[in-house]
C-alpha cells in the first residue's frame, strides 16, 4: 500500500458516497487508476465493503457491552455456533489470557442485556461470562491515524 492508496482509502471513509470520477478529481489522478487502485484494494481484502455504518442505538440498541466468555475445553465451535444464532451479538473475537472470547453485544435495555446473557449460557459449551457496559464512546472506530504518515 502506498501513498496513493492510503489517501483513495482516507477520502472513501471520509465521503463513503463518492463516485469514482470524483474521487479521481479529488485525487489528481485518472480515474481509471482510481477504478485499479480500488479493485487491487478490494481483492486483497484491504477494502471490505461499502456498505453503511449504521447506529445500533439509533436502532433501538442503546445499550453496548463487552462480554468475555469462557468456552468449555474443545468447544469453542459449538459456542460460536450458538453465538452466531445471537443477532444482539455484532461481533466476537477469539482472545488470549483469562477467557477465550470477547463479544460485542447491543441490546434494547439492561434487562435485555440480562436476557441475552442468560440465553448464551444455556449452551454447555459457554461456561461462564464476564460483562462491562459501555457507559460512552471516546474514541469510534477509526483507521485513518494508519493510514496517513504522521
Amino acid at each position: 500500500m502506498d501513498d496513493l492508496d492510503a489517501r483513495l482509502l482516507v477520502t472513501m471513509r471520509a465521503h463513503p458516497r463518492i463516485g469514482l470520477t470524483e474521487l479521481a478529481r479529488q485525487l489528481g489522478v485518472a480515474r481509471g487508476t482510481v477504478q485499479t487502485r480500488v479493485d487491487k484494494l478490494m481483492a486483497g481484502g484491504v477494502i471490505k465493503d461499502f456498505g453503511p455504518t449504521v447506529d445500533p442505538a439509533r436502532t433501538g440498541h442503546p445499550i453496548l457491552a463487552f462480554v468475555w466468555l469462557q468456552i468449555a475445553q474443545g468447544r469453542l465451535a459449538e459456542a460460536v455456533e450458538r453465538l452466531r444464532s445471537v443477532p444482539e451479538i455484532l461481533e466476537a473475537h477469539g482472545t488470549s489470557g483469562q477467557h477465550d472470547l470477547l463479544c460485542r453485544v447491543v441490546a434494547k435495555s439492561t434487562d435485555h442485556l440480562q436476557d441475552i446473557i442468560a440465553d448464551i449460557l444455556t449452551s454447555p459449551a459457554i461456561q461462564r461470562t464476564d460483562t462491562t457496559i459501555a457507559l460512552s464512546t471516546q474514541i469510534p472506530y477509526r483507521i485513518e491515524p494508519l493510514l496517513l504518515p504522521r
